[in-house]
């Protein structure tokens, strides 16, 4: 499985909006020129987002998004599963051999395990440098 760029760009805005949780909207332009990301493309991620509950937008001057929910209720896997669809390195076959089958039920609950016990608020505390931040392996 290979995470593309709606997965990771959707994890950015996600893991800002945790950064300043609690501090009001942050508008996408922001998030956009922090990373040298596409506004356009932003605008199109954050839509199924808003739609499945886990941002909420705010319009007017100082408008923008935030989370819907705090950050520790928010894991990675929500917001991949959103953005990607389901979790799967392959599509696991009822004919396929045994041994084979089995890796790849087990390489999917491994992903599955790192993305759905990992939270935005475990993301938004991870700063470079920080020899105890966290450091996620797939």
């Amino acid at each position: 499985m290979k995470i593309s760029t709606k997965g990771r760009y959707g994890l950015t805005i996600m893991i800002e909006l945790a950064k300043q949780f609690g501090e009001g909207p942050i508008p996408l332009k922001s998030i956009a020129q922090a990373h040298e990301l596409s506004e356009h493309y932003l605008e199109q991620l954050i839509a199924p987002l808003r739609n499945a509950g886990l941002v909420k937008s705010m319009r007017g001057a100082y408008g923008g998004y935030l989370l819907a929910k705090e950050p520790t209720n928010i894991t990675a896997g929500d917001v991949i599963r959103i953005l990607e669809g389901p979790i799967s390195p392959v599509e696991v076959l009822d004919d396929e051999e045994p041994a084979k089958r089995e890796l790849w039920i087990r390489i999917r609950d491994a992903v599955k395990e790192v993305l759905d016990s990992t939270t935005l608020e475990d993301l938004a505390s991870y700063t470079d440098g920080d020899q105890d931040a966290y450091m996620f392996y797939i």
